[in-house]
């Protein structure tokens, strides 16, 4: 084995090293904290927990997310992510999509596409972005821009676990059909002394099936097979 071969071997182990000490110096210094999310006595899944300090935090350079397109739905329909994030829109379905979001926090428009498309979109700015798809209006998805690496989403029950370091936080919780937003919460997260805290959130009842919406996405696919070069 040659000395540049060693040399190499050397530097992995001890990036690796480094890596795992960080691990386990964070777990040594993190809390815990328990979330639930409830409305009208119901879990709330796909809720976004976060945590945030006075001090806001984007993402490290080349931090990337994905937002896929299959069956003509968004997936997730919920993607939070850290601010300087850049997300890939991938589109696996056979027909062709053109996503857009004419949000405040990041205004783009990606023209008619299929397969991977050229760039990923960098969000660079706190705040819920909505996104549509100009062919298909029954897709509609939300990126949760946040200025913190502290995030979750709830599970099916309505719970969600965040750890992080001792300190001051707010308790943050958003989900897509909140009426109105969600005031934070103070919580101070100790070593060793894990904090629960539950959060009631007011939502808009679920939108009526969309009639015929099965038949016009069927009509839509069978045109752009046919316009399709």
């Amino acid at each position: 084995m040659n000395a540049n071969r060693i040399a190499n071997r050397r530097i992995q182990r001890s990036g690796w090293a480094l890596l795992l000490a960080s691990l386990l110096a964070f777990h040594a210094t993190a809390a815990d904290i328990e979330i639930g999310v409830s409305s009208q006595g119901q879990p709330v899944a796909e809720a976004v927990v976060s945590l945030h300090s006075d001090h806001p935090q984007a993402a490290k350079a080349g931090t990337r997310a994905i937002m896929d397109q299959r069956n003509n739905a968004f997936v997730p329909g919920v993607l939070p992510v850290q601010v300087d994030t850049s997300v890939a829109f991938p589109n696996g379905d056979q027909v062709r999509h053109q996503v857009y979001s004419f949000s405040p926090a990041k205004r783009f428009e990606l023209p008619l596409y299929a397969g991977v498309t050229a760039a990923p979109v960098r969000f660079d700015q706190a705040g819920v972005v909505v996104l549509g798809c100009n062919i298909h209006d029954a897709m509609i998805a939300s990126v949760v821009v946040l200025d913190t690496p502290y995030f979750v989403k709830t599970g099916a029950d309505g719970r969600a676990h965040l750890s992080a370091p001792p300190g001051d936080y707010q308790l943050r919780v958003w989900h897509s059909r909140q009426l109105a937003p969600q005031a934070g919460q103070a919580v101070t997260l100790a070593q060793g002394k894990p904090s629960r805290r539950e959060v009631v959130l007011v939502l808009a009842p679920l939108p009526p099936p969309r009639a015929g919406a099965d038949r016009l996405r069927a009509l839509q696919e069978k045109f752009r097979r046919i316009t399709q070069p």
